[in-house]
């Protein structure tokens, strides 16, 4: 064991009623919001037990921020909680750190120094007993293996929280909360976030990107999207859902992707009534017309045309690579573009959905990692706009996998093994390009202090972020070899960390652990669980030893990397010998234009190149 003591149920006697919310409404047509305390522009992609490869629903998402956000993985423990007692509701405050409060038990979230602990914006009525589960900004996965993803959506209308001049008491952040907290499947996480909103009112991040938002929720058997956005008044909220067929996969890039909505089909749809009357009401929808919920209440794309178009036909061009999608169109908006979902022609891998945020539209014309703009060493990163870009308009292309990245995940909900085993996040801290994704199930005790310690503004060589963070922008100054590199060491730990799942699985399951080679035996509605729900103290604490393990070594690898890149490419060299610039970068920046050779006809002689260097890349 590591010491770790199983975490008893808080008890919470609060029965503290709700400040008055005070404020003056903000609604309409949507304009530009100054509360917002963070840029979050996310990618999202969901697979169905039917569409993957050994029957897991997958969920997975990157916390794009602007390098500002918090980056830790924090577990937050399940409690009790008196009758009558009240739920704080805080706003949604995303940059480092994102809370400073003691109520949910996370000591993480602390006070520390001259901290003080954060005043709620509200409260809730209490439930009498709240489930365990990982958090980052989100919500991540719960002890039900309930599982969320985030990607921030533009919408018509938008809304001030309250106490800072609105009425609205749920950002997305604490919707996904409580969803973990209160939900035992994706269901039913979607019809009680639709319910919060409408009751005590949505606000969205209000940034460049818009005031609504999506959530891909799923749990082992299936998987929905789920839209939300504030109603015109700023007390409520217009939500619908959409369940993604068995077999199929789906993509959110930041813009809304449900269509024509029907809400008497109760298994493919659910959503807020007044969805129908408040678009009638503003003049966005004659009843007897199909009803686009995208075209009526997205505000579409954001900072450019292709900015969420171009991501979604690169996930599913990687997905479902034979059916041929449009790269370009006029409006993804107005216009049905994509589908909703797309059935793979091939079974999806959780490391294909890897390679899906881990993507820099290498191989396309798109390909960021081409071009002048890549500098000669082919870097997919651009970096966030300074003075230069104020004065020469234009704009990059948008892909999956970014630098200003705080973390990216993948969740997986696994019907044939224990809860405590069979729901896992798959954590990436940083830039999804540059990071090693590490297990981590929801049954154990703990998580392993580096995952949940990294303040974006210091370095921290006990933090993962950091480690990773260090990594992705030492391999800047050569992405083009030293990513080779990066992603060889870690494809490496991903291979060991998928051997040490699949052995703890069977381990722990014990004779149960055998569907796990055939999961399509299962009873496809049950829970999968029962009597399997709860493992012992002592083999969560196996569990808990084995994958804070795997975590460390994974992490001190990881700080081996700079120092590896450092000797091996120091000064622009591999090993010490001189590999120079690629021809054709040359030829670009005008070096045949340079000096003139010396009179005389001295020539400079340079040594063949090193050995196992080939023109546009270093074969180690």
């Amino acid at each position: 064991s590591n010491g770790i003591l199983t975490p008893a149920p808080m008890r919470s006697g609060s029965r503290m009623v709700g400040s008055a919310l005070a404020g003056a409404m903000f609604a309409g047509l949507i304009g530009v919001v100054l509360f917002a305390p963070a840029s979050q522009a996310c990618t999202t992609v969901l697979a169905t037990p039917g569409a993957t490869t050994d029957g897991s629903s997958m969920a997975a998402h990157s916390n794009d921020g602007e390098g500002t956000c918090d980056p830790r993985l924090v577990m937050v423990p399940a409690a009790d909680h008196e009758e009558g007692s009240m739920r704080e509701v805080h706003f949604a405050f995303e940059e480092y750190p994102r809370y400073v409060d003691m109520s949910r038990g996370v000591k993480e979230y602390f006070p520390t120094g001259n901290e003080s602990a954060r005043k709620p914006i509200g409260f809730i009525p209490q439930v009498p007993h709240t489930f365990a589960y990982f958090e980052e900004t989100y919500g991540v996965i719960n002890e039900k293996q309930v599982g969320i993803a985030e990607s921030t959506c533009s919408g018509i209308f938008g809304a001030k929280p309250a106490t800072q001049g609105g009425y609205a008491l749920m950002s997305v952040d604490t919707l996904s909360q409580l969803a973990m907290e209160r939900a035992t499947t994706a269901r039913e996480a979607v019809q009680l976030m639709g319910a919060m909103a409408e009751k005590y009112g949505f606000y969205g991040a209000g940034s460049f990107e818009g005031t609504a938002e999506s959530l891909l929720v799923v749990d082992p058997h299936e998987g929905w999207v789920f839209h939300v956005l504030p109603d015109p008044t700023g007390k409520s909220a217009i939500w619908v859902a959409q369940r993604v067929p068995d077999g199929h996969v789906t993509v959110v890039p930041n813009i809304f992707i449900i269509r024509n909505v029907d809400l008497n089909d109760l298994e493919m749809f659910l959503g807020s009534k007044n969805m129908y009357s408040i678009a009638q009401e503003k003049g966005l929808w004659k009843p007897g017309t199909p009803f686009d919920f995208t075209a009526i209440y997205s505000e579409g794309e954001y900072v450019h045309q292709y900015y969420s178009g171009r991501r979604l036909w690169r996930a599913f061009s990687l997905l479902a690579p034979s059916q041929k999608f449009p790269e370009e169109y006029d409006d993804l908006r107005h216009q049905a573009v994509y589908p909703f979902s797309v059935a793979p022609e091939s079974k999806v891998s959780l490391q294909l959905v890897m390679v899906v945020m881990k993507d820099s539209m290498e191989g396309t014309k798109y390909d960021l990692t081409k071009g002048v703009a890549a500098g000669p060493f082919g870097t997919p990163d651009r970096w966030n706009p300074g003075k230069g870009e104020q004065q020469v308009k234009g704009a990059w292309e948008r892909p999956i996998a970014l630098f200003r990245t705080s973390d990216s995940y993948v969740v997986q909900a696994r019907s044939w093994l224990p809860d405590a085993i069979g729901g896992l996040v798959w954590f990436g801290p940083h830039g999804a390009h540059g990071t090693c994704y590490v297990p981590f199930p929801i049954g154990m005790l703990a998580l392993p202090t580096a995952y949940t310690q990294g303040d974006p503004r210091k370095l921290n060589r006990k933090s993962a972020y950091w480690a990773h963070r260090y990594v992705e922008n030492l391999a800047n100054l050569r992405w083009r070899d030293m990513i080779q590199d990066v992603r060889s060491q870690a494809n490496t730990l991903e291979q060991r960390s998928w051997k040490l799942v699949q052995e703890m699985g069977s381990l722990l399951a014990g004779e149960h652990a055998h569907s796990a080679q055939n999961p399509r035996t299962r009873d496809p509605h049950a829970r999968g669980n029962g009597a399997l729900a709860a493992l012992s103290l002592e083999k969560r604490h196996v569990l808990t030893d084995a994958f804070i393990k795997n975590a460390q070594d994974v992490l001190a690898r990881w700080w081996e990397l700079p120092d590896f890149l450092m000797e091996k490419y120091a000064d622009g060299n591999l090993r010490g010998n001189a590999v120079g610039y690629p021809a054709w970068w040359l030829e670009q920046v005008g070096y045949p234009d340079g000096p003139t050779p010396i009179p005389g006809g001295r020539h400079v002689s340079y040594p063949p190149p090193a050995p196992g260097f080939e023109e546009g890349g270093v074969v180690s």
